[in-house]
């Protein structure tokens, strides 16, 4: 529509002959939901970061989830402080063969807490912005109802176009122990709902919006962080997630756990038990700090690495993907920073159980190790599989783009 005037005059009004171009939206700005260290706002003044609960009378215990912006670990220690140190025992084991030499050997006690130390693969990934929801601190017990909460939080975050929960994959947990005298051997019998619960939300979630997709760890158990069998992985996810296929589209699922490379700090000495080193030295703190064997041990812990869920590094593969060749690139035959290896090694045949799922479609996608080429990511499905539109992960993504940019 031309411009109205108001006085006689020649007016000369040049008309584009292109069409407006259309500016694309961030598609890799994920939204990390877990527990922190501490939240401070942007005076540094502590914030009370947790579920907020009212009491009879509706007055209010002043806790708040906090949702902040962050563009690199820098900025997240700033605001939520740092990484869950890591406790558990260091056992000396006297050789067989020469009872004079020893090795040492760390089992971590479970750690609920390692967000973390996930941001830290999501950027060692190409990971770039990313949206941390704060749902408490390293003082509580990860709750699904918590994770809910956060993931209703990152309804108000427009810029959101991943979600995450790594802490999330704990909730599934061992109600009866594995049996193998038993006639037959029976399994261990797992409770997932609560777990599937938190993945469901999140899947409910991309489907409202249409602008967000969501990535789905492997369940692990309560027994030091190990995972499940495979097979029970396969249950877990394909029995517990559902949905229709709509809501299936906007989610895919990764295994299995990662070796990273990543040391966690280490817990007081008073939380380093001994086992091996003499009745008198229960404990790294009775031990010592003179003595050669407290930094033979120190320097033993500080060899230790984590074994994370593989959502962030994913998170950081979408990123660094979407960076260098768009979104419309399949995050797959990638290798993954910062990782020793897969936890479970799968073999293409063990693969083929996880890519197709002929009832339900539900693939899962599996972290590889090759030689000479490190860790890959070995497939790009949904848990659509069987949708011949949506099964891929770079076509949903790229139209949650599309739809908005346009």
């Amino acid at each position: 529509m031309s411009k109205p005037y108001t006085t006689p005059d020649v007016y000369v009004t040049e008309v584009s002959t292109l069409p407006p171009s259309v500016v694309q939206v961030a598609t890799a700005i994920p939204a990390f939901i877990g527990y922190v260290e501490k939240a401070l706002d942007d005076n540094g003044k502590s914030i009370d970061v947790g579920i907020e609960v009212k009491n009879g009378k509706g007055v209010s215990n002043g806790k708040s989830i906090v949702t902040r912006r962050i563009g690199s670990m820098l900025e997240y220690e700033q605001y939520f402080g740092l990484g869950a140190p890591q406790a558990g025992t260091v056992e000396k084991i006297a050789s067989a063969a020469d009872p004079t030499k020893s090795s040492l050997k760390f089992t971590p006690d479970a750690q609920p807490h390692f967000l973390y130390y996930a941001l830290q693969h999501f950027y060692a990934n190409g990971g770039g912005e990313a949206y941390i929801v704060a749902v408490g601190t390293y003082g509580d017990t990860p709750q699904a109802s918590d994770f809910q909460k956060g993931i209703a939080k990152t309804e108000e975050l427009d810029e959101v176009t991943l979600l995450l929960a790594p802490e999330a994959s704990q909730l599934a947990v061992i109600v009866t122990p594995a049996n193998p005298d038993a006639k037959p051997p029976t399994p261990k019998k797992i409770e997932s709902a609560y777990y599937a619960s938190v993945v469901g939300d999140m899947l409910s979630q991309a489907k409202k919006l249409g602008d967000r997709f969501v990535l789905i760890d492997p369940v692990v158990n309560d027994d030091k962080g190990l995972q499940f069998a495979q097979d029970t992985f396969y249950s877990l996810l394909r029995d517990n997630v559902t949905g229709t296929v709509d809501q299936l589209k906007y989610g895919a699922a990764y295994y299995p756990q990662l070796n990273s490379s990543i040391a966690p700090a280490v817990s007081a000495p008073a939380m380093i038990k001994l086992i091996g080193f003499g009745d008198a030295y229960s404990s790294l703190d009775k031990l010592g700090v003179a003595t050669a064997e407290y930094a033979q041990v120190l320097s033993f812990l500080a060899q230790q690495t984590l074994t994370l869920p593989p959502s962030a590094a994913i998170a950081g593969v979408y990123a660094q993907t979407d960076a260098a060749r768009g979104v419309w690139k399949a995050p797959a035959n990638v290798p993954l920073a910062a990782v020793n290896g897969p936890a479970v090694i799968v073999t293409a045949e063990q693969q083929g159980k996880f890519n197709v799922d002929a009832t339900a479609g539900k693939s899962i996608n599996v972290i590889r190790a090759f030689t000479g080429q490190g860790s890959l990511v070995w497939g790009a499905r949904t848990l659509a599989g069987n949708s011949n539109e949506w099964r891929y992960i770079n076509v949903r993504r790229l139209f949650n783009m599309v739809e908005e940019s346009v």
